[in-house]
């Protein structure tokens, strides 16, 4: 028997520190509930982790922001319904305004209310917000641009190209400010399809070609064989970040709506003439708005069903980060519990074998 080196002491130490250590992880587990603490836990699991955490994270904001985008389009529809509402009663009033029982006078009174409807109609359009943003006055169309200062870009339809346009114009405005029909002339360029056709209706020139292509421009001055580059950028909708990544974008077209683009800019109907006028414009302003109102409900439906796939891709990429991370509790007590006898038995050995020494002493007596 040896009594300098107590061998037997040190075995019973070194397996009460491994089993006070495993003690001490299955205790941060259970409190933590989580399996992996720390990297030397899992080094490869907790990397995944990580990257899932932050995926979870943008998934929820893409959720919030794709939930914003429907609040913007649902003030701005909001909007355009009661603006059709008014466009309804100012038809019903020119219908009341071309009938022969009534004389000039009282036309008169009907124009004053139709005057003021075109004042809300101009007001809502000017005071519709989201966040402090105006939703109606055009800042979220599409954009283009010119470098002739009488020819303006109005808007386009969506199955236009980005990109650089040429054509030649000739137009004369008369007194009123609008295009003399017989003194118009347009030569399509560089861009433009063949088959490209155009229409001119007051101050505006209609250009429509295949596949629904549709440029619309606003004639501001005379022009003599003018050549024009257009500049069509396709931007100036709200993007709405929509994904976790780069470009994962919607943009949401809110079109112009005003007076002018709704053909409600001259009305008139203080004699049965102008009022019958007025009814033949009336399916104009009503199909602009309905178009509007039919986009944004496109983009509503369409962010709907975005939200409940992110939902889903959320609820499946939390469910592949707890499988990583999450610790299994009924496993770690279990562990747990194994351990604790584990120390109290190592425990036991220590005093133990600190005590075979002194049985030297009987030899020595």
């Amino acid at each position: 028997m040896r009594i300098n080196y107590n061998v037997s002491a040190m075995i019973a130490n070194g397996n009460l520190q491994n089993n006070d250590k495993a003690l001490s992880n299955s205790i941060e587990r259970l409190s933590s509930g989580l399996k992996i603490n720390h990297a030397k836990d899992n080094a490869s699991g907790i990397a995944m982790a990580k990257r899932m955490n932050a995926q979870i994270r943008s998934l929820e904001t893409a959720n919030q922001n794709s939930n914003d985008g429907v609040s913007v389009i649902e003030i701005a529809e909001g909007a355009l319904a009661e603006i059709e509402d008014m466009i309804q009663r100012m038809n019903e009033l020119a219908v009341k305004a071309c009938n022969g029982t009534l004389c000039d006078d009282d036309r008169k009174l009907i124009d004053g209310e139709i005057t003021q409807l075109k004042e809300e109609v101009e007001r809502i359009s000017n005071t519709t917000m989201y966040n402090g943003s105006v939703l109606l006055n055009g800042n979220y169309d599409v954009k283009g641009y010119t470098n002739n200062e009488n020819l303006k870009v109005t808007t386009y339809s969506d199955e236009v190209r980005s990109g650089n346009y040429e054509l030649t114009i000739s137009a004369t405005l008369n007194a009123d400010g609008e295009i003399d029909p017989d003194t118009f002339n347009c030569t399509f360029g560089e861009g433009f399809h063949p088959d490209c056709e155009y229409e001119v209706k007051d101050d505006t020139v209609i250009v429509t070609g295949p596949k629904g292509f549709e440029m619309e421009f606003r004639v501001k001055g005379n022009m003599t064989d003018q050549p024009v580059n257009l500049d069509i950028t396709g931007l100036g909708a709200m993007n709405v970040q929509i994904g976790t990544g780069e470009g994962q974008e919607l943009g949401v077209r809110i079109a112009t709506i005003n007076l002018r683009t709704l053909g409600l800019e001259k009305v008139d109907c203080t004699t049965r003439e102008k009022s019958e006028e007025f009814l033949d414009q009336m399916n104009n302003s009503l199909l602009y708005i309905n178009q509007a109102r039919a986009r944004l409900g496109a983009y509503q439906n369409r962010l709907e069903h975005t939200i409940s796939t992110l939902d889903i891709s959320e609820e499946n990429m939390t469910a592949a980060y707890s499988r990583i991370m999450d610790a299994d509790m009924a496993d770690e007590m279990t562990e747990y519990s194994k351990n604790q006898v584990l120390v109290q038995a190592s425990t036991s050995m220590v005093a133990q074998a600190n005590e075979r020494p002194s049985s030297v002493l009987q030899l020595l007596q």
